[in-house]
């Protein structure tokens, strides 16, 4: 494998000296921009041999770097080994940017490339910026690894299924009309959709191209007069075809998307996300055009679920109960009777229980079962190598989720497999009192989720404890699990907060070398009341499961949290016993008991 690393390297280098391209940039993208990228597009990971999520390559005539975050320097050294790739770990005060990088190895006149097919227009805008200061060129017009990837996986050829009108509680139709009403008031005569669950949700389909992410490789066109949706035609059934055709879209090759847009005629105004649309794309709008900018109207209006939307996500959640229910009562089983439990095998058992409820798909994304020092590291995720056995003492962090046809489920659980000690329960109350914080939060309409995030974090911070990734992300309906546009995070983030948004609720915090601890639960923002100061919002809890009061140092809660605790447990105990078994009721009774 490392030979085999060396040999792509040096047909990278030729294919550069051909193209006169000194520098050339391999991100973890697809075309789509994806957070899961289909095999086709996984250039980074064939080029470097580096199979984390996330990673950047950049390599010159004479050195290659990789440049990672913390999740993955331990998996990445390793598997860079004797590759000629060197490890850039990112956010450490020696290493150097890429942009950084670039600058110091190139000379003035030099030219750096890129394949302008996944990588997006704001990033690429920021880039060409930074290099000018050297007088260096960007070229983004050649894919590189195309040229020398001999094997290269196909385009998923996977089928689409439809999602009918009785889950999606809109048509096609309909939800177009939306769209083209949304580009009206900002002036805009058309749209592209380049990001898959934007177009999945606009056309009412689904698929398996991507892992943990049921969306459908393709492209979309959207305007009053005319809407195209770019797929390969051997995805489509004649059925879901005709339906389509009978809401008024045209169908075209996934492949005929530049040509389309290169022929708009007259002085149209397009409408495009930059953060969520190639390069590529970009370049081939004609320059009379006019273009605007901003959130797409199909990822604003997706956001907000509708009321069949909300019904299907309470009907998923209860199933997501049932499962983690039984996945929490065979943990205690095997540990009980001194069986050997790993990371990995928590988290296939996990798995199986989820696909025995009725609508299953698949996970929602690359569960983290994090046992002791495990649970500290973020977005940790078991490997042969690292898979720890699960022993009847310390704490496990398990985030996980499920998706079905009726919703998509997050949820992270922490748990005491043994007696926890006092810093564990007071670390523990202090996250709880964050999620509770953001579940009693009520907050005026129009509001962004930087202004709330704080709710989230006062008891950890009154103790001097900061966790560094966001509390709240958007979640999709049948959809990717980390949805936008809105978010609750400190970082400011200009989308509003609106009724019908449903996100999820996660304050944390890190013990490095001991222990992480993670309560989650899915929230939808629901109206509280109108005043004489306007409308108030506020969030009401999805979730159904049991949380470890083992763990909770009553004493610590306020009379309002103490008193939801209790309530929310009444409430998974009344919605998940009617599908136990008694002896699944008695332990979730136990569970669920005041404290």
């Amino acid at each position: 494998m490392k030979t085999s690393i060396q040999e792509r390297l040096m047909a990278l280098r030729e294919a550069m000296k051909k193209h006169r391209i000194d520098a050339y940039i391999i991100p973890s993208s697809d075309p789509h921009l994806s957070e899961y990228v289909p095999a086709r597009w996984k250039s980074r990971e064939w080029i470097s041999g580096f199979t984390g999520s996330a990673g950047t390559v950049v390599v010159t005539a004479t050195k290659a770097g990789l440049w990672t975050d913390s999740r993955y320097f331990l998996q990445a050294a390793e598997q860079l080994k004797d590759t000629g790739i060197d490890l850039y770990k990112l956010m450490l005060p020696e290493t150097p940017s890429i942009n950084d990088f670039l600058l110091h190895e190139l000379a003035e006149g030099q030219t750096v490339g890129v394949d302008g097919q996944s990588y997006n227009v704001s990033d690429s805008r920021n880039l060409n910026k930074f290099l000018s200061k050297k007088d260096i060129k960007l070229n983004t017009s050649v894919d590189l690894i195309d040229e020398i990837w001999s094997d290269r996986p196909a385009i998923p050829d996977n089928k689409v299924f439809e999602l009918p009108v009785e889950m999606t509680g809109q048509s096609v139709h309909d939800k177009l009309d939306a769209i083209n009403n949304q580009l009206h008031k900002a002036g805009a005569d058309c749209l592209i959709l380049c990001a898959l669950d934007e177009i999945a949700w606009t056309f009412n389909i689904r698929g398996n191209d991507v892992i943990y992410n049921p969306v459908v490789v393709s492209y979309a066109f959207v305007s009053e007069n005319e809407t195209v949706l770019f797929i390969q035609p051997s995805k489509l059934t004649p059925e879901i075809a005709g339906h389509l055709k009978e809401e008024g879209v045209v169908l075209a090759d996934y492949d005929k998307i530049v040509p389309y847009l290169s022929k708009l005629q007259g002085k149209k105004t397009v409408f495009i996300d930059p953060a969520r649309t190639n390069v590529a794309l970009y370049h081939a709008i004609p320059k009379e055009c006019g273009i605007i900018e901003g959130i797409t109207p199909a990822n604003h209006l997706k956001s907000i679920k509708n009321k069949t939307e909300i019904d299907g996500f309470r009907n998923a959640l209860v199933k997501d109960g049932i499962a983690l229910t039984r996945f929490y009562i065979w943990l205690e089983k095997q540990l009980a009777a001194g069986n050997k439990v790993t990371e990995i095998s928590a988290t296939e058992k996990l798995s199986a229980l989820r696909a025995e409820q009725p609508l299953h798909i698949s996970d929602s994304f690359n569960a983290i079962c994090g046992y002791g020092p495990h649970g500290a590291i973020v977005h940790y995720s078991a490997t042969p190598e690292t898979d720890a056995e699960i022993k009847p003492e310390g704490i496990l962090l398990m985030d996980s989720g499920g998706q079905y046809l009726d919703g998509t489920t997050d949820i992270t659980r922490t748990v005491a497999l043994g007696e926890p000690t006092e810093q564990m329960k007071k670390d523990f109350t202090r996250v709880l009192k964050g999620t509770i914080g953001i579940a009693k939060c009520k907050f005026p309409a129009g509001i962004r989720g930087c202004l709330i995030d704080a709710f989230a974090r006062k008891a950890l911070w009154d103790a001097g404890i900061q966790y560094l990734h966001g509390t709240c992300h958007g979640i999709g309906h049948c959809l990717n699990v980390h949805e936008g546009p809105q978010s609750i995070r400190m970082e400011e983030n200009p989308v509003i907060l609106e009724s019908g948004m449903v996100m999820s609720d996660e304050p944390a915090m890190y013990r490095e070398g001991q222990y992480g601890i993670r309560t989650e639960n899915m929230v939808l923002i629901i109206e509280d009341s109108v005043t004489e100061f306007g409308k108030f919002l506020t969030f009401e809890t999805l979730t159904l499961c049991y949380i470890d009061t083992k763990l909770v140092i009553p004493s610590m809660l306020s009379v309002r949290e103490h008193a939801w605790l209790n309530k929310y447990h009444q409430l998974v105990y009344d919605k998940l016993s009617p599908h136990l078994n008694e002896e699944e009721k008695a332990w979730l009774r136990e569970k669920t008991k005041e404290i």
